[in-house]
Formats: C-alpha cells, structure tokens, sequence
C-alpha cells in the first residue's frame, strides 16, 4: 500500500539524501572482450567504415537516424561532429583480440538532477552483432551507469518495428514500458518509439544475469551467423523472474512480493558474485542513495 498524505492521496516512495548524479566523461571501460573508450575520429572513423562495409546491404541503417554512408569521407566527417558531443557521448568499441573499432555506442538525454540516463545510437558492425562483445559492451556501460555514476534510471528507446533491438532490450533485462504513438519522424516515415527500462534497484540482480551472459559459452566471439541458434539461454529478464520465485519460496513469500529491491536488501539469500579478473577494474560502487530507494 502507498503511503498517504494529511490529504489522504497517495505518495510515492521517499528518496532521501539525492543529489544530482555526475555527467558521463569521456572514460575507458575495458572488459574480457572488448574496450569502450571515447569516440574519435581520427583513430576510428576509418576502421569504423571498414567494419561497417562488410554488412551485405544496408539493412543495419534502417532504424537509425543516420546512414547508410556513401564513402569513408562521409562517414569520417560524421564522426567528427559526433565525437564532440557530451550529450550524447559516443564511445568507440574496441575488439580486444583484433585491437580494431567495431561499432559504437552512446548515453544521451542526460538528466542527471532526477538521475535518468539513455543508452543509444548503438551501431554495431558485423563483427560485433550477436556476439559476446555486444552484449559485454552494454555491460560495460550499464555497470559505468549504475555503480560508478549513481543514476536511478537506464532508458533504452527505438523504433517498435525494430524487433532485434527490442528483443535485445529485453534480453539484457529491461522492462518494456510501453509504445509512444508518433513520437518522432525520420527518413521521411512516422515513428511509434518502443521504451524499456531498467532501475538502480533491479541492477544487482540484473548485472549477475547479464555477466553470466557474458561468460556463456553459447555467445559467439566471432560473426554472426545467418539465424540465431536454438535453444539459447534464459534472458535476463527471465532469470531475475526465476531467482525471484526460488528466493520468495525460500523466504515462504508469495512470488508476487518480492521485488528486485527486496532481493538487494536481502542478499544473503543471494549474495552477488565478484567479476572475473577481467572485469574487476572498475571504479567503487557509488553510494548515491540508499539501496531499495526508488
């Protein structure tokens, strides 16, 4: 039950000692396969091109703002005015094993007073989609977003005819919210923009699925193949939803009272993991506000 004023309406949970979260900076975020470093385009527009040019069509362009581009100069002169941009600030992504660009990715609509965060313009080239670097790469930023900058909401926002970002936002473990009617136009077409979500109190359950992505054997290192194989692992979203009905069962709940928030505060029935060695190097968790806080 929500709590209530001398009114007798409703409120929403209290966020005690908030402070406005820190701007995103031009850092390097190195994992197991892959580096996130800033964008630049005299050491990656062109390699970019490349990667990009091995893609049969231009199929990959549809649903974003941009492309496809007609020349490396073209898309060198793009990088160039993005690469100065803090909002959004695109960052560059780095195969460790090649030491090559092979997509990039960004965190815009920055609202740091209420602590909400957009990741977007993902362009990922062929050597990156469906592989464990794509999915490390979201990981990377999510965990920059939330343990070291502090913010309470991660946005992911796009076109609802876009079906595989989509169903990757939902692998990664973020709520679909719902469908903006006409919100944007582009390429000269209307857009209904899809929104999903994920919040700082679902993070911790959401980081150990995530991660456990990262490990599994069944993400590919290499290109994508033409169809996605069968059988896959559980997403995200539905490993949170399986830990969550195992934990209320243990605490003798009903699994429809525990929340991601109650897991947090509750973690000795599930105790978060320590990264493998290579994704240790990062920066101390930000004790923004207390945990569970909306």
């Amino acid at each position: 039950m929500p709590r209530l004023n001398d009114f007798n309406q409703p409120l929403g949970e209290p966020v005690e000692a908030w402070q406005p979260r820190p701007q995103p900076e031009g850092v390097t975020l190195t994992g197991c396969h892959c580096r996130l470093e800033p964008l630049d385009a005299a050491r990656h527009a062109d390699a970019l091109y490349t990667a990009y040019s091995q893609a049969a069509d231009g199929r990959d362009w549809t649903y974003l703002f941009v492309g496809p581009f007609d020349s490396a100069e073209q898309y060198r002169e793009y990088t160039t005015a993005i690469a100065r941009s803090t909002d959004p600030r695109h960052y560059a992504i780095i195969d460790l094993n090649s030491g090559e660009p092979v997509g990039t990715i960004a965190l815009m609509r920055i609202d740091p007073a209420h602590g909400v965060i957009e990741v977007g313009s993902v362009t990922f080239s062929p050597l990156l989609k469906q592989s464990v670097l794509s999915t490390e790469a979201q990981y990377l930023l999510m965990r920059y977003v939330f343990d070291t900058l502090g913010y309470r909401r991660y946005e992911w926002k796009c076109d609802s005819l876009n079906e595989p970002s989509r169903r990757a936002a939902q692998r990664l473990g973020f709520t679909f919210e719902g469908i903006f009617r006409q919100a944007v136009i582009y390429k000269g077409r209307s857009r209904d923009t899809a929104w999903f979500s994920l919040l700082a109190q679902e993070w911790p359950m959401v980081r150990e699925s995530v991660r456990g992505l990262v490990g599994s054997r069944k993400l590919r290192r290499a290109r994508p193949p033409a169809a996605a194989p069968g059988g896959v692992a559980l997403t995200a979203q539905r490993i949170v939803a399986c830990q969550l009905r195992g934990i209320a069962r243990q605490a003798g709940l009903p699994p429809g009272r525990l929340r991601p928030a109650d897991h947090l505060v509750g973690g000795r029935l599930a105790a978060r993991q320590a990264d493998p060695p290579c994704l240790r190097a990062s920066p101390p968790h930000s004790t923004h506000y207390p945990a569970g806080a909306p």
